[in-house]
């Protein structure tokens, strides 16, 4: 038995594992958005020149807050897993770092018109797993599922 269920006489929920998986997934991809947009020419020719003039001009203090974010997610989702209770604070700092670069891109760059209304249902969609994921882990905290 594990340590879940010898504490609570329960099993952790297959629903659990599956979101588990699924959040690695999700948040490896920011992960590998944010590699292949630094590093590879090749991802970038896909994007419009405005575009590539556009995600390579990020001031430094964005692109490691970016970094930041994604990682933060990724460790998260792992740590959600591996029933780390640590999941809840990872997944909270990305959370308040994605809104702070929201702010920045929407209130402060020509983001709109870069990514156009496709790219800002994606932003709330990235904001709407985070919340989620934060809120999702703080339950599993509570119910003893982290540990």
């Amino acid at each position: 038995m594990t340590d879940h269920a010898v504490a609570t006489g329960r099993k952790t929920p297959i629903w659990f594992w599956i979101v588990g998986v699924l959040a690695v997934v999700w948040n490896f991809g920011g992960v590998f958005d944010y590699v292949m947009t630094k590093t590879n020419d090749a991802y970038l020719e896909s994007f419009t020149p405005e575009q590539v003039v556009y995600f390579t001009g990020f001031p430094a203090w964005y692109t490691a807050i970016w970094a930041s974010a994604v990682l933060a997610a990724f460790f998260a989702s792992l740590a959600l897993l591996f029933r780390m209770k640590i999941a809840f604070v990872l997944f909270a700092a990305s959370l308040v770092l994605f809104v702070f670069n929201t702010i920045y891109i929407y209130g402060f760059t020509p983001a709109l018109d870069m990514m156009g209304t496709g790219g800002a249902i994606f932003s709330v969609f990235i904001f709407a797993s985070l919340v989620a994921l934060t809120w999702l882990s703080r339950w599993a905290t509570k119910a003893e599922i982290l540990r």
